[in-house]
């Protein structure tokens, strides 16, 4: 299964590794997948993107 937010789409990061004496070796960030199920279904969806939905279903409810 790639590593792939369902709901956002957003996806690994690539940039280089530097050592000490400069040398670039190819690295990627992974985004921090997490199942939840939403509406009885299962989602991968990242860290951030709970956050953000926790966010905005307090706003809808009011709440602070």
């Amino acid at each position: 299964m790639s590593r792939i937010d369902m709901l956002t789409g957003k996806r690994a990061n690539f940039g280089n590794s530097r050592s000490h004496s400069n040398i670039a070796t190819r690295r990627r960030q992974n985004v921090n997948l997490q199942t939840v199920r939403i509406n009885g279904k299962r989602l991968r969806i990242s860290a951030r993107t709970i956050k953000t939905l926790k966010k905005m279903a307090a706003d809808a409810h009011g709440e602070k």
